[in-house]
């Protein structure tokens, strides 16, 4: 071992300056000892972290799914649990009178222009009068009494043999024959998630049949507008990303806002 000595300096004062520096390099290799072990500490607890991650793109809850046959329609499910579906313009009235009603069903619509006929599917059941309340409130609210601003409008039903397709009338026009059974509705709707899709509808039915209900009135806001805060609020809440044409789809005809 070679040891370099200040000849300038006592012997005694040689082996003090050796045992300070000694002292100094202790000092440093217990400061290297706990660095080491933070840092072994800190890895592990990477290791254990990396294993319970869940990236965040795998926590939001995608709904991706193929479309059923009634979205390309007004629809909702009744708190009594019926599907009931409206026309959007004269070609899906059209599809709704030809092909969808049936026997036991009931017909709704409003006397004025620009409504669209809504259908209860009665699927063999006796339909409740919640039922037939909540189906004159939808008619009215997705009718153009909403562009008006009227708080309320009278809807109507008939038997699925009252309407007939005469020749010469418009697309999407049918005559009602026969007796008709009038209520007056409150022009109001809510909006909920129904089995992973956007379900706009009388209030009751949204209430009874999604988790949560934001209820939409007649307002001065975009649609689009309104279908973006239903999106964030839906996706803040909920994480569930909701795309955005769906919520469009199913808001009412003009401009309106959330309460």
């Amino acid at each position: 071992m070679k040891v370099t000595l200040d000849i300038s300096k006592s012997l005694e004062d040689n082996a003090k300056m050796f045992y300070e520096s000694a002292k100094k390099a202790k000092r440093k290799l217990e400061g290297v000892k706990k660095a080491y072990k933070k840092t072994l500490e800190k890895i592990e607890t990477l290791k254990e972290k990396k294993d319970t991650y869940i990236p965040e793109k795998t926590k939001i809850k995608q709904i991706e799914r193929k479309k059923d046959w009634y979205e390309k329609f007004r629809w909702f499910i009744s708190s009594e649990g019926f599907m009931c579906i409206g026309g959007r313009d004269a070609t899906t009235n059209d599809i709704i009178v030809k092909k969808y009603i049936e026997g036991n069903d009931l017909v709704f619509h409003t006397d004025i222009a620009g409504s669209p006929f809504f259908v209860i599917k009665s699927e063999g059941k006796e339909i409740g009068q919640a039922t037939i309340n909540e189906t004159y409130e939808a008619c009215a609210s997705f009718s153009r009494a909403w562009k008006s601003k009227v708080t309320t409008t009278e809807v109507f039903y008939v038997k699925p043999d009252q309407v007939t397709n005469e020749g010469g009338l418009p697309k999407g026009t049918f005559m009602i024959h026969g007796k008709r059974n009038y209520g007056n509705p409150t022009i109001q709707l809510a909006l909920g998630i129904y089995n992973n899709r956007p379900m706009c509808g009388p209030i009751n039915a949204i209430k009874k049949n999604c988790k949560d209900t934001l209820y939409i009135l007649q307002g001065d806001k975009k649609k689009s507008d309104v279908a973006k805060k239903i999106k964030k609020y839906y996706f803040d809440k909920y994480e569930i990303e909701l795309e955005l044409n769906d919520i469009l789809s199913v808001l009412p005809p003009g401009d309106c806002e959330l309460s």
